[in-house]
């Protein structure tokens, strides 16, 4: 049963009613673990002061993730865009490569932003991820890789990708910024493609504050995105290639190798809270909550609910009524890269060729997960949904 009042439509309209909620429940609050563990840690880097440049830290948070991986090379880097820009030119993108639109824009930023042009392809609205028969679609002579996402860490169609790059002759590479530890057909993500970077972003399931790394089992490509994140410097005064500085500092590996040790914690809480939203929210006319294969492993980080056109109000009505009893549900994605600039102004006709990415996209709401929502708060987030769709 909810624990707050739940009030009407017309009580919401009221200046001065109270929320539902005192404090606002947010989608993506970080998920900190052991407070005690990661001071102990600060502490070390204080003491060795050596704070930045591959200090010890980040040479342990590079070897625990690659183990966890189970692949051979972890890059660490300050955050996932460094890391996808990085990624991105060390494989060799160049002018235009295939990724959807249905993504966060730094998958289409990191192209464009190294003037390469991003090429929109539609997803399969069943998984919400790229549709291998759009990717065909779109391929030219001008096109050099494709960069498939595993939206919502459920796992792009990796073979069929693969088989269409290997048909063409394009490279391949993930944006797994969802899916830190999970899994295809049994196997971890972070082995496939060229390679797949991770974003380790606080409003990720696992956070370093901020970072990201890119993980391979390519000896080549690992040794080359060591050089590209660190200014090309291959030790001291002696630069063999062109870089930036991507490093990850010293207090952010901290920060990841204490909630890596309370990783597994987390993710059964994801586990409990997307059960509990699940059985909220069931026998709501219009309204489904995404489903996570229970043969893949996923961090059930996000709670992805759809609102279809069978429901009586709007996914945008549902929204307003969640942010109204401070939840703050999000329209995550929308309305797609394609309809944000400057590629709503370089593509003004996309979404002609993108209609399962726009009918995704007036339809999903993420919300609140994570150890800081209980599972009273979602009865009482389930009780507002319902009392809006039936009201």
């Amino acid at each position: 049963m909810p624990t707050k009042t739940i009030r009407s439509k017309a009580d919401l309209a009221i200046n001065g009613a109270p929320p539902a909620f005192d404090e606002p429940l947010h989608v993506g609050r970080p998920n900190i673990g052991d407070r005690a563990a990661f001071l102990q840690r600060v502490n070390q880097i204080l003491d060795n002061q050596w704070l930045t440049n591959n200090g010890p830290m980040v040479q342990e948070f590079e070897q625990r993730i690659a183990d966890y991986l189970g692949v051979k090379h972890c890059v660490a880097m300050c955050n996932g865009t460094i890391a996808l820009e990085i990624a991105i030119r060390a494989v060799g993108l160049e002018g235009e490569v295939i990724v959807p639109s249905w993504t966060f824009v730094a998958t289409a930023h990191a192209l464009y932003w190294q003037g390469i042009t991003p090429v929109f392809a539609d997803i399969d609205p069943a998984t919400h991820n790229l549709d291998p028969a759009a990717v065909h679609r779109m391929i030219t002579p001008r096109t050099s890789g494709i960069i498939g996402v595993h939206v919502w860490g459920r796992a792009a169609p990796i073979d069929e990708l693969q088989a269409i790059a290997d048909e063409h002759g394009l490279k391949l590479m993930f944006d797994a910024a969802h899916a830190f530890g999970s899994t295809y057909k049994g196997q971890t993500i972070g082995r496939f493609g060229a390679c797949e970077v991770l974003s380790f972003h606080a409003t990720k399931s696992f956070t370093t504050f901020e970072g990201g790394a890119v993980v391979t089992n390519n000896d080549q490509l690992a040794e080359k995105m060591r050089l590209m994140r660190n200014f090309g410097f291959h030790g001291y005064d002696n630069v063999v290639h062109p870089g930036t500085n991507g490093k990850m500092i010293e207090v952010c590996a901290a920060m990841g190798l204490t909630n890596l040790d309370d990783h597994a914690d987390v993710i059964a809480i994801n586990i409990r809270n997307h059960a509990a939203y699940t059985n909220a929210l069931s026998g709501i006319p219009g309204i489904s909550v995404l489903v996570y294969d229970s043969t893949e492993r996923n961090s059930h980080h996000y709670v992805v609910v759809e609102v279809d056109s069978s429901c009586s109000v709007t996914r945008n009505q549902i929204v307003a009524a969640l942010q109204a009893e401070n939840v703050l549900a999000r329209k995550y994605f929308w309305p797609g890269a394609h309809g944000m600039k400057p590629y709503s102004d370089i593509f003004p006709h996309a979404k002609l060729l993108l209609k399962n990415t726009e009918f995704v996209a007036d339809q999903v709401v993420i919300l609140p997960s994570g150890v800081a929502v209980t599972v009273d708060d979602i009865a009482t987030i389930g009780a507002i949904i319902k009392q809006t769709v039936e009201c």
